[in-house]
């Protein structure tokens, strides 16, 4: 029998199989009985859902325009809890299916130095009363009035920084400072709060196979107590190529008596250093420099001297010396006296 002939018939014996037991008397009465059990659900949930019941909802509070340099002295509550009374039917819809819009609290209606943003309990009954529907009873609600004081902040500069990882494809390296705009952050909080900053940092970002610059838009993180102006910056990752650039640099001798005369072998190493694609004509000999002292030679009895880079630009990377250490001989010249 071919394989599609066997699979015909196992899915042939499997039709057989159910319909054997879809015919057995034990199943249909167990059948009937969910039926039956289903259906008193159904009502008693119909006959629940017309009693009446009581339940709390919450309702958020907006406040809207107050300036930054301003901080309430304790913080004002963000939602309203009602106590409402209706039918389940209704009270399912508040719970599952309906969005309260928030009560707004707008400073530019507060009179001007008033040191406090008070809400009257009238106001927040009407606009709770406003999305309730009709056959719904308002029993209660917490807080009945909303007096929060506040008082005013001091301004003070204070730089960004990026917090985070930066990782680069093989062969790319960040080629320069990571730029951050803007640069200084106003900071609105007591002095108290602020003699305690020295810095704000980005929320941790992580920059994963960068070949080429990134620009982000990046958040500040939040500091209890304290208003940001902007909340976030943009951060400017520099990315490039690297490649890498071999150079023959002369070993200097500071401070050699003219009496003395110093051999060294070899008298010029290469310097193999890594530097961006964009800027490897810049770069020359001139830019490094390997110096040793003569109070070095003169202290040395092995005839053995390692070496240093003691100069090379900023922005080239991972210099290594070949050798790294040279040979000398230091003679003393005759004096002509």
């Amino acid at each position: 029998m071919s394989r599609l002939g066997q699979i015909k018939q196992t899915f042939k014996s499997v039709r057989i199989e159910i319909k054997a037991f879809l015919r057995r008397q034990q199943w249909k009465e167990a059948l009937i009985f969910f039926c039956f059990i289903l259906l008193a659900f159904g009502f008693w949930l119909l006959q629940s859902l017309q009693q009446e019941y009581e339940i709390d909802i919450k309702i958020p509070v907006k406040y809207k325009n107050v300036p930054p340099d301003i901080s309430f002295t304790e913080t004002p509550p963000e939602a309203i809890t009602v106590k409402v009374k209706d039918k389940g039917s209704v009270l399912l819809n508040y719970s599952f299916g309906r969005s309260f819009a928030p009560i707004e609290a707008n400073m530019k209606t507060q009179p001007e130095k008033a040191g406090k943003l008070v809400i009257s309990r009238k106001d927040i009954e009407s606009d709770i009363k406003k999305q309730l529907i009709a056959t719904t009873s308002l029993l209660g609600f917490e807080p009945q009035h909303i007096d929060a004081a506040y008082s005013k902040r001091i301004k003070k500069e204070i730089p960004a920084v990026f917090e985070g990882t930066v990782q680069t494809k093989a062969g790319f390296k960040v080629s320069g400072d990571i730029s951050i705009t803007p640069r200084n952050i106003s900071v609105y909080a007591s002095d108290v709060v602020l003699d305690t900053l020295k810095e704000i940092k980005t929320v941790y970002t992580e920059i994963k196979k960068g070949s080429k610059t990134v620009t982000r838009t990046v958040q500040l993180e939040k500091i209890d107590g304290a208003t940001l102006e902007p909340t976030s910056v943009t951060v400017t990752v520099p990315i490039e190529e690297y490649t890498e650039k071999t150079l023959e640099i002369p070993v200097i001798c500071t401070n050699l008596p003219r009496r003395y005369t110093l051999r060294t072998f070899p008298s010029v190493v290469k310097v193999s250093c890594s530097v961006p694609l964009s800027r490897f004509k810049d770069v020359s000999a001139d830019d490094f420099e390997i110096r040793i002292s003569f109070t070095d030679l003169e202290q040395n009895a092995s005839g053995t001297l390692s070496l240093q880079l003691n100069k090379k630009p900023s922005w080239v990377d991972v210099a290594t010396i070949s050798p790294d250490r040279i040979e000398f001989i230091l003679e003393q010249t005759k004096s002509n006296d």
